[in-house]
């Protein structure tokens, strides 16, 4: 069942990419659009950047940026995109690091009659026309289901997130609910990394060395704590601990491969910033009638409400294939 959901949900996306790129009037300098990005330095958002520019690559004139701070800086990152909407960008892509410090910049984009699309985390409570990216609380289910099977129903887990995103906060309710069957599995302590994988660094040092027996699983809920982890466990020849990370970079692979990660849940920027900018070059061509409507009560909005790019989880049994076809993907043809 899981598998058909996914097929259709790629087929649909397939389809929609198809419809946009054959339509719309002649593209020209006049259109402008920005990504803004939570942290240009993480792969992860490397990786968005290049679908965005490969998807604005196929409109002849138009021109792009991708912008953002050079690390986790919710201020920052609000700058980056009031300065897109000075230069009077005709469409912004952002993921919101912080909804409640970007939402009125949102808002006042959209009055300036900018469409704005969030991805990968999501502002709800603001006007930005529409999501696009993980459903974050099944991969966070996905995840404890993993969890709970590798702890065989008992044990204490520590958290990694940074609770001010909503992405993050929907992927532990998705890992709490996922092991609320399993009684003897207690999350006894959650950790903001604040953006700085020092921190995840530093408290996973200081479990290893005081707590070492009062810890059982460290799941990380964004893409840098992981890594972290391993290595000090790596570091401190620790054994019999269980590590569920988020997203692929090359070094979360290679400890999926050393064992010393469990599992990790991949998720698709490049396709959340590449279908995203064939949308906001759509919504550019057709205007809706009406920005700041909310088209999610609407039962014929031209216009989603959420678009899911789908996640899976990559462990030893397929992370091989997985590294392979990203390297497939990367050969010129």
């Amino acid at each position: 069942m899981l598998r058909s959901h996914r097929i259709l949900q790629f087929a649909a996306v397939s389809a929609l990419s198809v419809v946009l790129l054959s339509c719309g009037s002649a593209h020209t300098s006049d259109e402008y659009f920005v990504l803004v990005s939570t942290n240009l330095q993480l792969p992860y958002w490397k990786t968005a950047g290049t679908g965005f520019s490969n998807a604005a690559a196929q409109y002849k004139g138009v021109r792009s940026d991708f912008v953002g701070p050079q690390n986790y800086d919710p201020k920052a990152e609000r700058d980056a995109l009031d300065e897109a909407v000075q230069k009077k960008a005709t469409g912004i892509l952002i993921s919101v690091a912080d909804p409640a410090a970007l939402k009125d910049s949102i808002n006042k984009a959209v009055a300036a009659g900018i469409p704005v699309i969030t991805i990968d985390s999501d502002a709800p409570s603001s006007k930005r026309l529409f999501f696009i990216g993980t459903n974050n609380y099944q991969a966070g289910f996905t995840g404890g289901q993993r969890l709970a099977k590798e702890l065989k129903g008992k044990g204490n887990v520590v958290v990694f997130t940074m609770p001010d995103q909503q992405n993050l906060q929907d992927r532990l309710r998705g890992y709490r609910d996922a092991v609320a069957k399993s009684p003897d599995i207690k999350i006894t302590r959650v950790v903001d990394i604040q953006g700085d994988p020092r921190i995840a660094f530093d408290t996973t040092t200081q479990i290893v060395g005081k707590e070492r027996d009062k810890v059982d699983a460290f799941v990380c809920l964004e893409a840098q704590s992981g890594k972290e982890v391993a290595g000090v466990l790596n570091s401190y020849h620790v054994a019999g601990k269980t590590v569920i990370a988020m997203d692929t970079d090359q070094e979360t692979l290679d400890w999926i491969q050393k064992g010393v990660i469990a599992a990790t849940i991949s998720q698709k920027p490049y396709t959340m910033a590449y279908v995203g900018m064939q949308m906001l070059d759509d919504l550019y061509h057709h205007k809706p009638a009406a920005l700041d409507k909310d088209w999610s009560i609407d039962n014929y909005s031209p216009i989603p409400s959420f678009v899911d790019t789908g996640s899976d989880l990559i462990d030893k049994s397929n992370v091989e294939s997985f590294i392979q076809a990203g390297k497939n993907l990367a050969t010129p043809k």
